[in-house]
């Protein structure tokens, strides 16, 4: 036994032993580390992408709750698990975790333990395949996040830009091979992302207390601010955007935005950008007009609301709006419904809606 643990010791480089112990001393208290199951480990990894981890984490503690498990969840209806992801954005994430659970329950309820497996699942991605392998099931393959891709190019003063393909790729293979002879590959690859979201930060990294800092040549050539290297960023389009809170007999139009559509499966009130020329007021009704066949009176406006998505960024405008016609009389491509202003809270809505919400509280 000694001598196969001192094969496995020599295999392994003494800068990811290095890591690893470190991780065991100040690795953060996490609700998915203090009970690790695929399960769990899947969700956390979906929830965590693009998402600082002290914002997952009331969402991941809740999501528990009322899906404790995969059968739970591949019970529970897409508008359910969409309420339950409200604020997280990129919500296709919430749509494919049931539509992979619903998979695996009619596959036997178990995970698979390989990565290729895990891969080929809906939703499921090289990056969440290789934590639920590795932290689950001790599987010798690599995560490579954002946080890997930093250290990494730090680590080799890596003149390629991380925002390409290459780098992840060659990152990924570099230390699959490397974790071969690890013991601990799911240890490490948590190591990895902890050193880049503690120690080896965007800004004001903490060199003075990288366990790596003897093996980085970034740090070692007194160039860590240099690098990673990032292609020129692109200038983000900004929308202008009217919507409408349409009344009726004290109740409210909303419409579900289609599956294929950004924000899918979400619900919204009816409007679109402003065309050349147009008020907001006037885009308004005629984005109403041209979405539900409905002339409204337009009223004042609620707010202005300033809100940025990943790719573009939107000023939305928000009316209060009156229609004395039929309520049958709405003629949508989606689905609508009239709802009372107190069962708004049961509907999945984009964030940007609850600024409306806010603003209508301060309104009264």
């Amino acid at each position: 036994m000694n001598a196969m643990n001192d094969s496995t010791q020599q295999k392994t480089p003494a800068w990811m032993t290095a890591l690893t112990e470190w991780f065991s001393v100040h690795q953060r208290s996490m609700p998915w580390r203090e009970e690790q199951s695929p399960y769990r480990t899947w969700v956390s990894e979906m929830m965590l992408q693009q998402t600082q981890v002290a914002s997952v984490i009331p969402y991941f503690q809740r999501f528990m709750e009322a899906f404790p498990n995969v059968e739970a969840l591949a019970a529970a209806t897409e508008e359910q698990v969409l309420k339950l992801w409200e604020g997280l954005g990129y919500y296709s994430r919430a749509r494919q975790l049931a539509a992979c659970a619903r998979q695996i329950v009619a596959q036997g309820g178990r995970f698979p333990e390989e990565f290729e497996a895990l891969k080929a699942l809906p939703g499921i991605g090289p990056y969440s395949a290789a934590a639920i392998a590795s932290i689950c099931f001790g599987k010798p393959v690599a995560v490579v996040d954002g946080n890997v891709l930093r250290v990494r190019a730090r680590m080799l003063m890596d003149e390629e830009p991380i925002d390409g393909t290459a780098p992840r790729r060659r990152y990924f293979e570099e230390l699959t091979q490397a974790l071969q002879g690890h013991p601990e590959p799911g240890t490490f690859n948590q190591a990895m992302m902890e050193l880049g979201a503690l120690v080896c930060r965007p800004k004001a990294p903490d060199c003075g207390n990288c366990p790596v800092a003897l093996w980085c040549e970034a740090f070692q050539h007194h160039a860590v601010q240099d690098f990673p290297k990032k292609r020129p960023a692109k200038q983000v389009p900004h929308y202008e955007v009217a919507v409408g809170l349409v009344y009726h007999n004290g109740k409210l139009l909303i419409l579900k935005r289609l599956k294929e559509q950004m924000l899918g499966g979400l619900w919204e009130f009816p409007g679109g950008k402003l065309e050349d020329g147009e008020t907001a007021a006037e885009a308004a009704a005629r984005e109403i007009k041209e979405e539900t066949g409905l002339n409204v009176a337009i009223g004042d406006e609620i707010a202005v609301i300033r809100h940025a998505y990943s790719h573009f960024h939107i000023t939305m405008h928000a009316f209060y709006c009156n229609y004395d016609g039929e309520m049958n009389a709405v003629l949508c491509s989606r689905p609508w419904k009239w709802v009372a202003e107190t069962e708004l809270a049961a509907y999945p809505f984009p964030k940007a809606n609850h600024k409306i919400f806010e603003a209508m509280e301060k309104g009264r």
